[in-house]
């Protein structure tokens, strides 16, 4: 994976035209043509079908032809990312998470959130500070909270010492610290006060997002349902009803034909499309049969492709710190130095789509999971995650093996 070359593009003028294959909202348009004005687009459709005598401004913009088999994306959403380029962002220090971001930006993923994994109080109030500025920068589209109300079973890479049972008084202060910024957080249902819980992130506009859990699929089941019903009951504008969950087959029992755990409820309940599952398509997290058969199960409208990334994305094996635990990245694989558990993921997001489709996926619908339906989630679908008429610039070009050539955020070309 390489970031955007800076001899592909130059920097934005303010009406541009791009010509190529789209790829966009499940649909392939071969001879597509996208037409910007400044941060906005202002076409996107077939070619033969633009008239720019019909948009002031276009006679003299500036075109940009895609070659022959190659791509036009929307640019890429990612709602579970810890970090990239030696950048992480469950330390709260802010160089390290600018580093990220830059990165990420010009990995493709124009559009994500900031996660945060189990810490003390004072780190996460610390953290939350620090997105809040960053969001308010247009950086980051707001925050995770992945824990602390997480099963010491089923941790995974996250700090057993800092795991608590549900606290509404220090999930109050959370949400007050947030400012409105937190967008999801993962929990596990089975843990006392964990109703409550999902009731308080609910009335506050954030997506419950179940996980980390030993729970059984009756209380994975009642859980969802709960949250889908507090969601569409507090009626935030912008908020999405249907909770998600966080990395589906990690951090919870594995399915077994005669004790099922969280998995087959979470499955059942996104097939009816009540919920949204997470998959870390990434051939180290998911066998990618495991990926083929959920998209054929569920559908791609009901999954979110997620990195799950850490500092050591787009870097090569080392030493590397997820939050305050030390990770070893071996072979492309980050592991938790204290217990071997997988420590995240290494791949950039445009990686992961293109894991997706090799593992069979159709490509319009690896990058439905990868845009339209995560920008959903986070109640943005009508500013990010397709091309389309009124939508930020948000452009990602591919070659036929889905290798990055360009990355527009907000209608300026990255370098």
């Amino acid at each position: 994976m390489t970031a955007a070359d800076s001899s592909v593009r130059p920097s934005a003028p303010s009406h541009q035209i791009l010509v190529g294959t789209l790829v966009t909202d499940g649909t392939v348009v071969e001879d597509g043509l996208l037409a910007i004005e400044g941060d906005r687009i202002a076409y996107a459709g077939q070619a033969s079908a633009f008239v720019p005598e019909d948009f002031p401004g276009f006679q003299s913009a500036i075109r940009h032809g895609v070659p022959a088999g190659h791509y036009i994306l929307p640019g890429l959403v990612d709602v579970h990312c810890h970090g990239g380029n030696g950048g992480d962002f469950p330390g709260g220090e802010e160089s390290s998470a600018r580093k990220a971001l830059d990165f990420l930006h010009r990995s493709g993923t124009t559009t994500l959130l900031a996660s945060m994994v189990t810490a003390p109080r004072e780190d996460l109030l610390r953290g939350i500070e620090l997105y809040v500025k960053l969001a308010d920068e247009g950086l980051v589209a707001g925050i995770h909270l992945e824990g602390p109300f997480l099963s010491h079973a089923r941790c995974g890479a996250q700090n057993p010492d800092y795991l608590l049972e549900p606290d509404l008084d220090l999930m109050d202060e959370l949400v007050a610290a947030a400012e409105g910024k937190l967008a999801t957080m993962t929990y596990a249902p089975e843990l006392p006060g964990a109703a409550a819980l999902v009731d308080l992130m609910t009335s506050h506009g954030v997506t419950p997002s179940l996980g980390h859990t030993d729970c059984d699929d009756a209380t994975a089941a009642a859980s969802l349902a709960a949250a889908r019903e507090g969601l569409e009951s507090a009626g935030f504008d912008g908020v999405s009803s249907l909770p998600t969950v966080t990395h589906l087959f990690n951090g919870m029992p594995p399915l077994h034909h005669r004790a099922p755990g969280p998995v087959a409820a979470c499955l059942r309940t996104a097939q009816a499309g009540k919920a949204v599952v997470e998959l870390i398509a990434d051939d180290t997290h998911l066998d990618p049969s495991t990926v083929a058969t959920v998209f054929q199960l569920v559908g791609a409208n009901n999954i979110v492709l997620v990195t799950d990334s850490m500092a050591a994305a787009g870097l090569s094996d080392g030493h590397y710190m997820l939050g305050p635990s030390p990770v070893t990245v071996s072979k492309g694989v980050a592991t938790l130095d204290a217990t071997g558990s997988i420590a995240g993921g290494t791949a950039t997001l445009l990686d992961v789509v293109r894991k997706t489709v090799s593992a069979g996926v159709d490509l319009p619908d690896a990058i439905c999971s990868a845009t339209a339906v995560p920008a959903g989630v986070l109640g943005l679908s009508d500013e990010v995650g397709g091309l389309r008429r009124g939508l930020r610039a948000d452009v990602v070009t591919a070659d036929q093996e889905l290798g990055l050539t360009g990355v527009m955020r907000n209608g300026e070309w990255l370098s």
